[in-house]
């Protein structure tokens, strides 16, 4: 018994290592920005965990950023952005992220005043894509049948200037808290024309709790709704 027990713990652990996920691609209406080009990434494709943790902003802690670009990416306010996420960093276009990963795929932005060097916000963040449940789909299983891209629109309206663009993919092994697993990394990126629009914006940490129900939600219970953590997408 105690044989099977231990041969089983180390499937779990196995499949849950090897469905990791990071992004490694940005793309402006269409074209690919380059491999890891304008991106923060840490050096290993692994969670966080506690919604109260710092590194939910742009990741690092357990996973310490390690290849930070020295480029931002030039983006117009109404743009259509795509971002690519996979197994690792260095993964073929096929090698995305394990099936048994759904859940919610949301993307946020916070105005910073160099989007290369200033250290990721707490303040000033705002979502402006979301992405959750169908009843009989998740986001990440579009995100899967795509190849890992993920496509959204930049607000035309929103000012020009330094911008932190967040992905974030979420629960997994969630059921209760802590117990989600939240996949994120950022993008360096520009923005310009736009307006002046002034979106509400939350903290990270601080939009999510423990006690959220997209937080502590069972993926394995049945249910046929869901309700995305954070705030809902600013529109123009």
């Amino acid at each position: 018994m105690k044989f099977t027990s231990a041969i089983a713990s180390a499937i779990l652990l196995a499949t849950s290592a090897s469905a990791h996920t990071i992004i490694t691609e940005l793309y402006v209406n269409g074209a690919s920005q380059g491999l890891h080009n304008c991106l923060r990434l840490p050096s290993y494709d692994g969670p966080i965990t506690d919604v109260n943790s710092g590194d939910l902003t742009c990741n690092g802690g357990p996973n310490p950023l390690n290849t930070v670009s020295k480029n931002a990416c030039t983006v117009a306010a109404g743009s259509q952005v795509s971002v690519r996420w996979a197994h690792t960093l260095t993964s073929g276009s096929n090698d995305v992220i394990d099936a048994s990963h759904k859940g919610p795929v949301m993307f946020y932005l916070a105005k910073v005043s160099n989007a290369v060097t200033s250290t990721p916000p707490t303040s000033g963040w705002f979502k402006i894509y979301e992405d959750g449940f169908n009843g009989s789909q998740w986001a990440v299983d579009k995100l899967i049948a795509n190849g890992g891209k993920v496509s959204f629109t930049i607000p035309s309206c929103i000012p020009a200037g330094d911008y932190l663009l967040r992905g974030e993919l979420a629960l997994h092994s969630a059921g209760s808290y802590p117990g989600a697993q939240f996949y994120m990394e950022c993008a360096q990126i520009k923005i310009t024309g736009g307006g002046s629009k002034s979106p509400t914006t939350v903290n990270i940490p601080g939009a999510y709790k423990g006690s959220d129900p997209g937080v502590t939600f069972n993926l394995y219970a049945g249910a046929k709704t869901y309700t995305i953590p954070g705030p809902r997408p600013f529109t123009c």
